[in-house]
């Protein structure tokens, strides 16, 4: 995703006097722009890093969806329409069956040793960004079990 387009998107919500767009739009700009700054490239941010920054802030919606009490409709409705509009941006992420193919092409050495946490750290340095956590750890526990 390329962080210029995140901020057309974001001036065309503000005319569009879109607010929920906006918000989640704006928390997705500053996410980014803290990343890039922290890394040094305030300037000229490349894209992976604001999928990066995007996949935070759907990890941190969803956690706040999963702990926002019944009782408080109204916010976990806020939560779900911010994450809603956060996945439109989400790139694109890899199936079990992909990530089944990745694994089996590239890292066959590791799982012949049978050992998880030596797949899983192979796994997850290739494959972070591009797959869920949870879904490479159920494909290693297949292919391995």
């Amino acid at each position: 995703m390329q962080f210029t387009k995140l901020q057309k998107d974001m001036m065309q919500a503000m005319k569009d006097h879109d607010k929920v767009r906006k918000d989640a739009l704006s928390a997705l700009v500053s996410a980014t722009k803290k990343l890039a700054i922290d890394a040094g490239c305030r300037d000229d941010i490349p894209d992976e890093m604001t999928d990066q920054a995007i996949l935070k802030e759907i990890k941190s919606v969803k956690e706040q969806i999963d702990t926002c009490p019944d009782s408080r409709a109204e916010l976990k409705d806020e939560y779900k329409a911010r994450l809603a509009v956060f996945e439109e941006y989400a790139p694109k992420m890899l199936s079990a069956e992909e990530v089944e193919k990745v694994l089996k092409e590239k890292f066959a050495d590791v799982l012949a040793s049978g050992n998880k946490g030596m797949v899983m750290k192979a796994a997850m340095g290739e494959l972070k960004g591009k797959a869920d956590g949870k879904v490479i750890n159920e494909v290693v526990g297949k292919l391995l079990g």
